[in-house]
């Protein structure tokens, strides 16, 4: 079982922005920005073009919603999309505002927020989700 299925079973903490019965989006603990986000597929498939064609679909219409909240919640001209994959066995994209090219540099050092501020930035994009997908 991946860190990330134990993340879906409520075995390990996470900082939740967004959740359907098919995907959830949660907060990288290690980010390169403010707001990265990694959203995953609650089924455990390694590798993203081994997803059958429903859950891909799904799953790309789900990061783009996440995105919508994140660019809204974080100051950024855009929110930059990453499929890496190397260091979990289960299917993931990063989310990841950014001003500039190199705000997707993985090998950049990564960022450290504590739990607090974790906590806060969720809260705001989980916000700014509420204001994409339900406006008043």
């Amino acid at each position: 079982m991946s860190i990330f299925s134990k993340i879906i079973a409520g075995e390990i903490p996470a900082h939740k922005v967004a959740e359907t019965n098919e995907f959830l989006a949660f907060l990288d603990i290690s980010p390169l920005a403010e707001g990265h986000v990694l959203v995953i597929p609650k089924k455990e498939v390694d590798y993203i073009f081994d997803l059958d064609d429903e859950t891909y679909l799904g799953l790309q219409m789900f990061a783009k919603i996440v995105a919508g909240g994140i660019k809204k919640a974080i100051p950024c001209k855009k929110v930059g999309v990453a499929v890496i994959g190397l260091e979990v066995p289960h299917t993931h994209i990063h989310l990841i505002p950014m001003n500039q090219v190199d705000d997707m540099n993985f090998s950049r050092p990564k960022l450290s927020p504590s739990q607090d501020e974790l906590a806060a930035t969720a809260k705001k994009i989980v916000e700014a989700l509420r204001e994409v997908t339900h406006p008043n």
